[in-house]
């Protein structure tokens, strides 16, 4: 596709040193000196358990606020040709399934799902006024340095604490950063809402294979699913106290 070989100027907002513009947007507005035809906005909070009410609407504060605060400079500056937004696939609240539609009620009871949820609704209901609007529902993403479950996946196997759990059969879906960046030029000039994966699912012990090969480690011992489940509830009893994350 064409798009997918042209080049890009980029321009970068958030919190680190070599952004181009360093900015809390859950608390201020951006004042960008350019225009843009098309914005992504990844920003957000996730990968956190919250424990307490202020970790709870920590959430709402960066994925819901935040991308209020965000589309406010667009407002007074005028919107680009394309906005995409990086949601979840937690919006749909679910566990475990197959091929999940994007008109699968948006079920998430969580803070991470209900703030992207919001979000989502706060950009339909007519809060940005550009061409394309593009909303992207990602599952597990996979790349360089994970945050994160499998972030936590990685340096568990790293340092000997892994353990399967039932032969690891257990399959996730899971997507390459790789082809969001890929999808972002398409959705620039189509829009929509789309749950995206790789149309292969891998299953646990085909992730650890991987992450074991990289680190030149052993496939980790797997435990029985009963034994897990005994080791959870112990873990739920002990919380912050527990030695293992399961």
């Amino acid at each position: 596709h064409p798009l997918l070989e042209a080049i890009y100027e980029v321009t970068t907002v958030g919190l680190l040193p070599q952004d181009d513009y360093t900015v809390n947007m859950a608390q201020e507005i951006p004042e960008l000196r350019e225009r843009y035809d098309i914005v992504l906005h990844a920003a957000g909070k996730a990968h956190v358990t919250p424990k307490t009410k202020a970790e709870k609407q920590a959430f709402f504060d960066v994925n819901l606020q935040g991308t209020k605060i965000f589309v406010q400079h667009w407002k007074e500056e005028g919107f680009p040709e394309a906005f995409i937004f990086i949601s979840t696939v937690a919006v749909n609240g679910c566990e475990y399934g197959e091929e999940i539609t994007e008109e699968y009620p948006l079920g998430g009871k969580t803070p991470y799902a209900m703030s992207k949820r919001l979000a989502e609704e706060f950009l339909h209901k007519g809060a940005t006024t550009q061409r394309y609007l593009g909303i992207i529902r990602p599952s597990l993403i996979a790349g360089c340095n994970p945050p994160g479950n499998l972030g936590a996946n990685d340096s568990s196997i790293r340092n000997g604490r892994y353990l399967g759990i039932d032969g690891s059969r257990a399959r996730k879906s899971v997507l390459m950063v790789q082809d969001i960046a890929s999808l972002v030029p398409l959705l620039a000039e189509k829009g929509g809402v789309y749950n995206v994966c790789d149309s292969y699912h891998p299953s646990f012990r085909e992730l650890e294979a991987v992450i074991c090969k990289q680190l030149n480690k052993k496939i980790p011992f797997s435990i029985p699913y009963w034994a897990a489940k005994c080791m959870a509830l112990v873990g739920d009893c002990l919380g912050k106290k527990a030695p293992i994350n399961l």
